[in-house]
């Protein structure tokens, strides 16, 4: 890989001191991985930004691997990511640029979620999962399915163990809010909460997610709270990433392309395909009604006679 540079690109917190540990996570992967050269640049609130780290990549690369930090795909990933990596090709056209796609909310994850909740269990004194309400706390989008990716979390983590309740609530943009999902389980009978929040690094919400915590253990001084934190520097999310190294990379070190006419070339004989079955569905589903409104005319006018 060495004509190759992976340009791993963050959203960007207000709070420097989230920003800075994406360049400490950065650091340790380059210490796991002597002989790759690792970039870094942020969506937003850093100095670094997406043109600037696409640029620096490029220098003296033949190909650049942009792997998004981010674990939902909302407008950052599904606009602003593509239409800066769109850019960067026209600046840089010797350099071929390839971008796999965003953290996501598969059962890798689903695997460090797991053991923070592990963690947040042994912390109580008694950690028993019918009494336990377990809340599930993401950062809330506009994007429908972002926040349909967190609630798949959820219910994974349900299915997977024996708690009676798994919640989930977000920070902002969306509902339900982190108060009225404690209100609900506290109502129910649980005794004891395990809030997971699901956030690779620290920042504004981090902190702000602390002091609301203590405002509610302070309005339900009868329940045990217990508190997870951001889990970017987990083992996991390290292997998570090489394995978007690994699949941007053939066997023989040449890079999978992923160029928009590629996308069109297959996509659009699939839109055409659906778009036949669908109107073939209607025609069917026409006809169908024509007959049965014949058929009740025909009933009808049998009825007067």
């Amino acid at each position: 890989m060495n004509d190759t540079a992976i340009l791993l690109v963050g959203h960007g917190s207000r709070n420097r001191d989230g920003n800075a540990e994406i360049l400490h996570f950065a650091a340790q992967w380059r210490d796991r991985h002597p002989a790759w050269r690792i970039e870094t640049c942020f969506i937003e609130h850093a100095e670094v930004l997406l043109d600037a780290g696409l640029d620096q990549a490029a220098r003296g690369a033949r190909r650049v691997l942009v792997i998004p930090f981010i674990l939902n795909a909302a407008g950052h990933v599904k606009m602003e990511l593509p239409a800066a990596i769109e850019a960067a090709r026209a600046r840089h056209p010797a350099v071929s640029f390839a971008c796999a796609r965003h953290l996501g909310m598969g059962r890798e994850i689903l695997k460090v979620l797991q053991g923070q909740l592990d963690r947040l269990m042994q912390a109580l004194a008694m950690p028993d999962p019918q009494t336990t309400g377990v809340i599930l706390l993401g950062r809330g989008s506009s994007d429908a399915g972002a926040n349909g990716e967190l609630a798949k979390m959820a219910r994974w983590l349900f299915e997977d163990n024996d708690f009676e309740l798994v919640d989930l609530a977000f920070t902002g943009v969306t509902w339900p809010r982190l108060e009225s999902v404690v209100q609900r389980q506290v109502r129910l009978g649980m005794t004891q909460l395990a809030i997971v929040p699901v956030y690779l690094f620290t920042g504004v919400l981090m902190e702000r997610i602390k002091a609301q915590v203590a405002r509610l253990h302070a309005q339900y001084p009868q329940i045990a709270f217990a508190l997870g934190t951001h889990f970017g520097f987990d083992k996991g999310v390290f292997e998570l990433l090489d394995s978007k190294v690994a699949g941007l990379e053939l066997p023989d070190g040449t890079r999978i392309e992923v160029e928009p006419i590629h996308v069109a070339l297959w996509g659009i004989p699939t839109a055409i395909s659906a778009f036949a079955i669908h109107a073939l569905r209607l025609h069917r589903l026409d006809k169908q009604l024509a007959r049965d409104i014949a058929a009740e005319k025909k009933a009808a006018q049998g009825e007067q006679a």
